[in-house]
């Protein structure tokens, strides 16, 4: 049981940009120490939440609080407690490495000799204590993603907000990323990831689901998973596309999607499996039909539902 005050805690926050409701009416809680992930679909409203937890978009209306400090009121207080890491690469590519990281240091007031050794350490803990000369365009995408990430938590935050940091980069950096992010966390630094990745999603310890502007799902990986009203299935045949075609349209059928020759089905009824057996069979088409375990996609397709229409099944 969490006994401290949350780090971040925002009720009926929304956002509006003239007729768009971008954010709308969002409840958060982000407890210290958390690797919260705020997972959904481009446009969902990820960044302008981020945006408004740091002060640096003002909300239509709601509250929040983030390290105790009011915002927006507050924001410049809390800026000094906070490191903010873009999708984009934010920092200066006409200079090197090393004097990327100086110009920021001399921001956050951190000068002289405590600048050098942070500067340091944080060179060798990114790998990047070769790369100090290096102008910071022509770094590879991977070591961008490091710099900017030694920028943000040159000053020691307590918050790490962090806007789909990783979607320009290979999959081995991604890893090496999150493995940097998890030393944080480790260290006490709260961490608020957004992105649109569910093995990156599966790694954070709370998950919050958007879609549309609102709070669909809040928990851990394994609650979310187990918590999933229906069942996934397994759908073994020669010709998914034809089977996929069969169950379009079916009460019951959540979305289906094809893995290689394997179809996923997932059913909004507990017993699927066999009404499914059943209509293959007297359509003539043989199939091997199998329950399987719930994963983070089967989530978020459950809770951010659209129907599936005749035009998005092609033959």
């Amino acid at each position: 049981m969490n006994n401290q005050a949350p780090v971040i805690r925002a009720r009926g926050l929304s956002k509006r940009f003239g007729e768009l409701t971008a954010v709308d009416g969002l409840d958060l809680t982000v407890n210290k120490a958390e690797v919260f992930g705020f997972l959904g679909p481009n446009g969902c409203g990820k960044s302008t939440t981020i945006r408004m937890l740091c002060g640096l978009l003002l909300p239509s209306s709601g509250e929040i609080e983030v390290l105790g400090y009011q915002i927006p009121r507050d924001a410049e207080e809390l800026k000094r407690r906070i490191g903010y890491m873009t999708q984009k690469f934010s920092l200066y590519e006409d200079l090197t490495v090393a004097e990327n990281l100086e110009f920021l240091a001399a921001i956050q007031g951190l000068r002289g000799k405590p600048a050098r050794t942070r500067i340091n350490e944080l060179l060798e803990r990114y790998w990047l204590g070769d790369r100090r000369k290096q102008m910071a365009g022509t770094l590879s995408g991977g070591q961008r993603q490091r710099l900017a990430l030694a920028g943000a938590v040159l000053h020691k935050p307590d918050l790490l907000l962090l806007d789909e940091p990783t979607s320009a980069v290979d999959p081995q950096s991604r890893r090496e990323f999150w493995e940097s992010l998890f030393e944080l966390a480790d260290a006490g630094t709260t961490l608020l990831v957004s992105t649109h990745y569910m093995d990156e999603a599966e790694r954070c310890t709370r998950l919050g689901i958007l879609d549309a502007g609102r709070l669909v799902a809040d928990g851990s990986p394994a609650e979310l998973m187990s918590a999933l009203p229906g069942r996934p299935l397994l759908i073994e045949c020669s010709q998914p596309r034809q089977v996929q075609r069969a169950l379009q349209n079916q009460p019951d059928i959540i979305s289906t999607a094809q893995i290689g020759a394997t179809l996923r089905v997932l059913s909004a009824a507990t017993d699927a499996a066999n009404p499914i057996r059943q209509r293959l069979s007297d359509l003539g088409i043989e199939a091997r039909v199998s329950e399987t375990e719930a994963n983070l996609e089967d989530v978020f397709v459950s809770v951010t539902h659209k129907p599936v229409t005749a035009a998005q099944v092609s033959p």
